[in-house]
């Protein structure tokens, strides 16, 4: 049943990604989308590609203050780690580099798999937090967009998806200040609802995992960790503006985040991986929606899901290689991998 779930999410997910690439590549003169590319100012790629890698060495710095609570872990172990990770988000489906990454910080450093898990959902929603603020800031100009009303529901999406990921934020801050109590609740649910023969084993990954989640339990950490994830969102931007120098569109750095924030909410779809098709569908039909043709808006997209895509997957696989793990795309063998490491 299990096996049959996951095959039934893979193929939904590449149900999803054909229909956006469809939308994506529908209705494209290709000779004019080959004189876009062709047209390319690359060397503007280089700025961008260079503050994209200091946004992974700053998630690596954020990850670290994270762990802080389970172990301190250098940077220079956990950067080959980060990289292997968002190669396996990149190439594997289900987002198992998040698994991966968990089960690399395992074999180096002993930490145990459900503390790091713990530290990716959070990361994860001070992720989410700061891709909807940069739509929030930008909630006027979302929604004076043409699009019959279609970009002012994005901008209500927004709205109530902050209010979900602080909701949860939230929760996960009274458990860290209020560790005991937390750990009682859950020890007594899962006592009453789950058998005997498992439960200890249940309980503790429960602690494991809320040991992971201690780093907000600090002011100062929890500021550090909502300072980083601004800082590495605005760098990641700053790829995005200079894919826009490269092709000459003459969008401002206000308009790129509010793309950047769409495009990732829009990457919440479940799809294949590296959000194949809903990255491609959302980048075109918010630069169309800026004035852009669109060939130069598919253009725009292609080459900045080049940039983002492969720099990080190459290096990533070099590390994963190096790591000795067995290359896969079926997630019953990637589990048995991580399961007997």
């Amino acid at each position: 049943m299990k096996r049959n779930s996951k095959r039934w999410l893979l193929w939904v997910g590449l149900l999803i990604s054909a229909v956006f690439l469809y939308l994506a590549f529908r209705k494209i003169d290709y000779p004019a989308l080959w004189e876009t590319l062709a047209a390319v100012k690359y060397g503007w790629l280089l700025p961008g590609l260079a503050l994209y890698a200091l946004g992974v060495l700053v998630r690596t710095w954020r990850w670290q203050f994270l762990l802080a609570p389970l172990k301190k872990v250098s940077i220079r172990t956990l950067f080959p780690i980060i990289n292997i990770g968002y190669m396996g988000n990149n190439v594997f489906p289900l987002r198992m580099g998040e698994v991966l990454r968990a089960v690399v910080l395992k074999r180096r450093e002993d930490v145990s798999i459900s503390g790091s898990l713990a530290t990716v959902v959070v990361e994860r929603i001070f992720d989410a937090v700061v891709i909807v603020g940069f739509v929030l800031l930008n909630l006027g100009e979302l929604a004076a967009l043409p699009g019959s009303g279609v970009f002012a529901q994005l901008g209500s999406l927004a709205t109530w998806a902050v209010v979900i990921f602080l909701a949860g934020l939230a929760v996960f801050i009274l458990i860290a200040v209020f560790p005991k109590p937390a750990q009682n609740l859950i020890q007594g649910i899962i006592q009453k609802i789950i058998p005997e023969k498992g439960r200890d084993a249940l309980i503790r990954i429960a602690d494991q995992f809320l040991e992971g989640l201690m780093s907000l339990r600090s002011p100062a950490q929890a500021f550090m960790i909502l300072f980083t994830s601004v800082l590495i969102w605005l760098l990641e931007t700053g790829l995005y503006w200079s894919v826009n120098q490269a092709l000459g569109l003459g969008l401002n750095f206000g308009q790129l985040m509010l793309l950047n924030g769409v495009v990732n909410l829009v990457l919440l779809i479940p799809a294949a991986p590296g959000g194949l098709g809903t990255f491609d569908a959302a980048g075109r039909t918010m630069l169309e929606a800026y004035g852009i043709a669109a060939e130069p808006a598919l253009g725009y997209t292609l080459v900045l899901r080049i940039a983002l895509w492969v720099p990080i997957t190459v290096v990533g696989a070099i590390y994963f290689f190096r790591e000795g793990l067995k290359w896969t795309m079926d997630v019953d063998q990637l589990e048995a991998q991580t399961e007997r490491d």
